[in-house]
């Protein structure tokens, strides 16, 4: 599915319509994180976890409050280039890029877990799960 249907599901998912920037933030910065845990959603939360930020993706994961995040935590957490890859698909600077995922990313993580736990298929599975 091409990054741009992408955002339009996640652009549904969190309710901010069809032409989300921080929709489509997300699915660039999904897209450059991979598949290697399985799914880009796995691969992410696995990068950002090992970035430092594991209490907070475990509170997005999990059926309890979410923790906020800022920007710049984002961007101290994230592999060196997946941030600045993201922004540019986005035409973003990389503050901006990471102001928006630290917006996004908790809700739409908390949406795609609603068990508690991170669900294996495709990410578009997931969300067409949720919409």
């Amino acid at each position: 599915m091409a990054d741009n249907d992408l955002g339009r599901l996640l652009g549904s998912l969190l309710g901010r319509g069809t032409s989300s920037g921080s929709a489509n933030m997300l699915s660039a910065l999904l897209d450059g994180a991979g598949s290697d845990a399985g799914n880009p959603l796995e691969g992410l939360l696995n990068q950002l976890h090992d970035g430092g930020l594991g209490p907070k993706v475990d509170s997005w994961v999990g059926t309890g409050e979410n923790e906020n995040v800022s920007g710049a935590e984002i961007a101290r957490a994230l592999p060196t280039g997946l941030l600045a890859s993201a922004a540019r698909t986005c035409d973003l600077s990389e503050i901006d890029a990471a102001d928006q995922i630290a917006e996004t990313l908790p809700e739409a993580v908390d949406k795609l877990t609603p068990e508690g736990k991170i669900p294996q298929g495709s990410l578009e599975e997931l969300i067409a799960k949720q919409l």
